[in-house]
């Protein structure tokens, strides 16, 4: 290996790392407020690329009907809460075209726009509005009611929520790759390095989005309540904070983020239905290195884990995985020393 070599890995290492940073952060951030150790992080960026990918067919994607009956389940849940509680029916009808229409204007705008081959950015927006609302949607059918459940029991409902959203990719997708076109089809030469335009993408909106959840969480109120149910859920529900509100919100969060991603390695790399499930854990092994609640560690422990990737490849690339997904370990050694054993969860 010489100096160019090294260099041409560490650009590799570092592209990847931004998109695993984003992963990264999302994951310590469901965590954070809602104490889920989200699996499913894998599966939006799945549904992100492969959705751009059959709307650049012509194709409406199958996230949109997925969109609409998760909505009109958490719709009908919602209806028959607010009857319980004695609401007026007109009240109840007036919530449920509320939960509806956002929905329900995204399956119509996909529907006319799919066969039409809008612009790249266009289309990259409407799969944005398709994918995002996944992630509230899911958390309201699958983890609301278990928001007080100990953590192992909400790892046992990612990992179901996970194979759901494997084999429903399986259904919508089909088992074959995809492959999306870049949004930047420019070559830079810096000395040894070759840079695309995909890759000074990658650095901006990475670089972007992590100053919007800088200022979010510091400057707008949301972002506070944010914050303080991670800090306290119960001291934020004493507060007048809906912590049924903060789960949906980091879980709208985390699908935009892992849509993103998405979008951002889809001209990259080749994605498969299931090609999320990797990529996520790569970003939950960068947020452990946060702890799970660090998100400036969690962001250097995901540049680090591109990094090991990239070196890994080269040296050993039938291994890189492997060497990747070992680092876990004396990290979790380390924080098992550091903070030692609870037999019972607070």
């Amino acid at each position: 290996m010489d100096f160019t070599i090294a260099s041409i890995l560490t650009l590799d290492g570092i592209t990847n790392g931004a998109v695993y940073a984003l992963l990264a952060l999302a994951t310590v951030l469901v965590f954070a407020v809602t104490r889920v150790i989200f699996i499913p992080q894998g599966e939006f960026v799945a549904y992100g690329a492969l959705t751009l990918a059959l709307l650049q067919l012509g194709q409406v994607p199958g996230t949109v009907w997925l969109l609409l009956v998760m909505a009109v389940a958490a719709a009908v849940l919602d209806a028959v809460a607010d009857l319980r509680r004695g609401l007026p029916a007109s009240a109840v009808a007036l919530g449920l075209l509320k939960s509806l229409a956002f929905p329900v204007a995204v399956t119509a705008v996909t529907w006319w726009a799919a066969p039409r081959q809008l612009p790249l950015l266009l289309q990259s927006l409407l799969t944005l509005a398709i994918v995002t609302p996944l992630g509230p949607l899911l958390y309201r059918l699958a983890y609301e009611r278990l928001a007080d459940a100990t953590v192992l029991v909400l790892l046992i409902v990612s990992v179901g929520a996970h194979f759901a959203l494997t084999g429903l990719g399986l259904v919508f997708f089909g088992a074959e790759g995809f492959r999306n076109p870049s949004f930047w089809d420019a070559r830079f030469t810096a000395g040894p390095l070759t840079l695309s335009g995909q890759t000074l993408i990658i650095f901006m909106v990475s670089i972007a989005l992590i100053v919007a959840l800088y200022l979010f969480f510091e400057r707008t109120l949301r972002g506070k309540a944010l914050r303080a149910t991670a800090v306290n859920r119960l001291g934020a529900r004493l507060m007048g904070i809906s912590t049924s509100g903060a789960g949906r919100m980091s879980f709208g969060l985390a699908a935009f983020m892992g849509a993103l991603s998405g979008l951002l390695i889809g001209p990259t790399t080749t994605m498969f239905y299931d090609s999320g499930f990797l990529i996520g854990l790569k970003g939950f092994v960068a947020a452990i290195f946060g702890a799970l609640s660090s998100y400036p560690a969690a962001a250097l422990g995901a540049i680090f884990v591109g990094l090991i990737e990239s070196f890994g490849s080269f040296w050993a690339s039938a291994f890189k995985e492997v060497i990747v997904f070992t680092l876990i370990i004396p990290v979790l050694l380390w924080r098992s020393f550091q903070h030692g054993h609870h037999d019972e969860e607070e």
